[in-house]
């Protein structure tokens, strides 16, 4: 009962809470109190925006029309199961999934233009969004010039000088560079490729060093040649010829060539086929190229040639808009040397514009 009479008088009286503090504080600083062994000193530092983001695994799309967003693998692959979607859209507002990657947070997306520059974004500065959300116009994320536009998106994991970027353009150039050219980039982008005033670049893949690419052009010619033949070179280089074109012929698609795959080949009229793999033979670079398709006035000329599995989906685009999506193992397999099979049907003064294919299993 004294020892509560005594802490009740103490708490009642601040003084006296204060002298005690003091006591106590009196003797810590005679038991322990020595010189300060640490130093107070200004941290010149930068603390990196990276390692306040954790690392998850993301989805990240870009749209046909260039809106860019990213979700987590876990949501997407949630709201994902279920029906296959709409068949064919018929307006010209109608927008889909042309690019999809699976990454992380950290990682490097690198996206190339048609005027052969470089931008970058680490994955976490792309706004995450829902799976209904259209996402994010790409030109308010990138400084693009006037005119520019996306012409490949590439994912980088690390930048090892042994692996390599390969670039093909319009007039059949070709330059393969190694990735690590690409380390420091600016928020105003890197020239990737040196084009002439007439050119542009249609096409960028990541190689290992031994794989065979192919050439694909507007008036049915194809090339396929090892990428051994193109020795790397350094970013502001203009490259090498890739392929001999004949007067008024262009390319409009590069593709690495894999084993058990097929080449398929669309063309303006709505024409197109698969073809396999095995029927294009290695050449040596900056040849003509062999005859990849029958390009005829009822079929018009080739807008594009991409490599496939029969379990993607091809999507074709005329140039008022309409979209139409179809099985790639529904389009005829047959050789090289042919016009190919009626894919689409088009309007009056309509014609295929691009081509796009993508997973089944990224519906």
């Amino acid at each position: 009962m004294k020892a509560i009479e005594e802490f009740k008088a103490i708490l009642a009286d601040e003084n006296r809470i204060l002298g005690i503090i003091k006591d106590e504080l009196r003797a810590v600083k005679e038991k322990y109190g020595d010189e300060r062994r640490t130093k107070l000193t200004i941290d010149t530092s930068e603390i990196d925006v990276e390692d306040l983001i954790a690392e998850e695994d993301v989805v990240i799309t870009l749209t046909h029309n260039n809106y860019i967003k990213r979700m987590p693998l876990t949501t997407y692959r949630s709201q994902n199961r279920g029906g296959k979607g709409v068949k064919g859209m018929g307006t010209k507002e109608a927008d889909f999934v042309e690019n999809m990657l699976i990454t992380t947070t950290h990682h490097t997306i690198l996206f190339f233009t048609t005027r052969g520059r470089v931008y970058n974004l680490k994955a976490y500065e792309i706004a995450e969004s829902s799976r209904q959300a259209k996402g994010t116009a790409i030109i308010n994320l990138l400084q693009l010039e006037k005119d520019e536009k996306i012409t490949a998106v590439i994912q980088v994991k690390g930048f090892d000088p042994d692996r390599y970027l390969f670039m093909a353009t319009r007039k059949g150039i070709v330059k393969k560079t190694s990735i690590s050219e690409f380390s420091n980039m600016r928020k105003a982008g890197l020239i990737a490729i040196n084009l002439d005033d007439d050119d542009d670049l249609i096409g960028v893949k990541f190689t290992d060093g031994e794989s065979y690419l192919m050439l694909g052009t507007r008036g049915g010619k194809a090339i396929a040649f090892s990428e051994d033949d193109v020795r790397a070179m350094g970013r502001t280089a203009r490259g090498v010829k890739g392929i001999s074109l004949s007067m008024g012929d262009e390319v409009v698609g590069m593709d690495i060539l894999t084993h058990n795959s097929e080449v398929l080949t669309v063309t303006e009229g709505g024409y197109g086929k698969r073809t396999p793999t095995e029927e294009y033979r290695s050449q040596t670079r900056g040849g003509k190229g062999l005859i990849n398709m029958k390009v005829t006035d009822k079929t018009g000329f080739v807008v594009g040639l991409k490599v496939v599995k029969p379990d993607q989906e091809l999507m074709l685009i005329t140039s008022d808009g309409i979209v139409i999506r179809t099985n790639v193992e529904d389009i005829s397999l047959i050789s090289r040397n042919t016009q190919g099979v009626k894919l689409m049907s088009t309007a009056m003064n309509d014609k295929v514009a691009s081509m796009a294919t993508m997973d089944q299993k990224n519906e």
